[in-house]
């Protein structure tokens, strides 16, 4: 009874709080935390954490369910990056970029297709708004988000594919700020993606030898 209680009444909140407020809120830290990644600092995920009950919030208010419940996904991945980032590389060291592995395409390959077929037959149900699509989105986004913390060159490319889907579906469920934001960060993944490669391509550079 006492968790039914507090669920009624965080359902209460997050009626009550001001959804243009929330929007604004999700659209500044979600910016920040998406620049912080291009520029690999260690801060965007203190800043994501936050950007993820923002949405959290939000996208309850807008019934994009499945968009919701991937908040609280990417708030235990972001503790596990944030972890990663900064000790995940060589004797606990700082993570570099890296290239995705071949068992991880066939993972990845298997992966969205399937759990986006079983994510939409839950969304039917829960009468979401927009099921296949926010299934979609929410697994690339998924997809994306774990690669992120492995600093794989490659979830550029899954948040590129995910955001081109976000900017409409959210503009069809009246968000016109979080449409105009998605728009932004696709602008900065293509921008990340080709920092990131150069900074890749600095790193396996070797030197020449001695003489």
């Amino acid at each position: 009874m006492l968790g039914l209680s507090a669920v009624m009444i965080a359902a209460s909140w997050f009626r009550w709080w001001p959804m243009a407020m929330t929007e604004v809120l999700g659209f500044t830290t979600g910016g920040v935390c998406v620049w912080l990644v291009v520029r690999e600092h260690l801060w965007n995920w203190p800043i994501g954490l936050a950007n993820n009950v923002l949405f959290f919030i939000l996208f309850f208010q807008s019934r994009l369910y499945a968009d919701m419940g991937l908040q609280v996904v990417y708030f235990i991945l972001g503790i596990y990056g944030w972890w990663q980032w900064r000790f995940g590389g060589a004797q606990h060291s700082e993570l570099k970029i890296s290239r995705v592995r071949p068992r991880e395409w066939l993972g990845l390959a298997l992966f969205i297709p399937l759990a986006t077929w079983g994510l939409r037959g839950v969304l039917l149900m829960l009468n979401g708004a927009a099921p296949f699509w926010d299934s979609l989105t929410t697994v690339l986004s998924l997809a994306a988000q774990g690669l992120l913390c492995q600093k794989r060159l490659e979830n550029w490319w899954l948040w590129i594919l995910a955001d081109i889907i976000y900017v409409p579906l959210y503009f069809s469920r009246k968000l016109p700020l979080t449409g105009v934001l998605y728009g932004v960060l696709l602008v900065m993944c293509l921008i990340g993606l080709s920092a990131w490669r150069r900074q890749l391509a600095a790193a396996t550079v070797r030197p020449a030898p001695a003489a």
